[in-house]
């Protein structure tokens, strides 16, 4: 039904929307290391990253910057248990971290924790009520449970920030259409195509 992947994917039509790798660092001691990390890891190197990022901890281990960007690199490789640990890291250091929120509801997502998901969105919109991406994700969850006028609500306050957004568009159509509305479902998936979503572009070929 709604399917789902880790951050930065952004090849399907229907995924978890991760926030992405945080760059810059004032730690001059550690500078270069992060540098190397952050190149690695725009290089698809995630396990160069990896290990660049835990020197840097190993020499800063307050810089809960690192311990996400690990997170995200580790998410990469589908060490999803490793990438919560760091994640959880940099929310003990840094409580009000919304991106880690975010992302580490993406991987309970992964791993059908999807309360432990909703819980965690519900906590990076506490921390920052405009990040149009986390009421994506929390809209894909509540689809995945089955409440799609739930889901429909996210996908509106998503759309309401960011208007552009062509896979929200189609994931409110997916909504739309299981909750039995399918004119309305069509003319988001219109919206989406008009928006560069080619998957939703055949959804209105095939069922509209």
């Amino acid at each position: 039904m709604f399917r789902r992947t880790s951050a930065i994917a952004a090849a399907l039509s229907l995924l978890a929307l991760g926030s992405p790798l945080l760059t810059g660092c004032t730690n001059a001691w550690v500078k270069q290391y992060f540098d190397q990390a952050v190149e690695k890891f725009e290089e698809g190197n995630y396990q160069g990253a990896i290990a660049d990022l835990t020197t840097v901890i190993e020499m800063d281990p307050q810089d809960a910057v690192s311990y996400y960007n690990r997170g995200l690199a580790k998410s990469h490789i589908e060490d999803l248990q490793g990438a919560i640990a760091d994640y959880n890291k940099a929310i003990e250091i840094n409580p009000q971290y919304a991106e880690a929120f975010n992302n580490r509801g993406n991987i309970k997502t992964q791993l059908k924790d999807y309360q432990g998901a909703i819980a965690d969105y519900n906590k990076a919109l506490e921390i920052d009520p405009q990040d149009d991406t986390t009421y994506y994700n929390r809209g894909n969850v509540k689809g995945e449970l089955g409440d799609y006028q739930g889901a429909i609500a996210d996908y509106n306050k998503a759309l309401e920030i960011d208007p552009q957004g062509a896979f929200t568009y189609a994931n409110r159509g997916l909504a739309k259409k299981f909750g039995n509305d399918l004119l309305g479902a069509c003319d988001d998936w219109r919206k989406a195509g008009d928006l560069g979503d080619e998957r939703s572009a055949e959804w209105v070929k095939e069922q509209c």
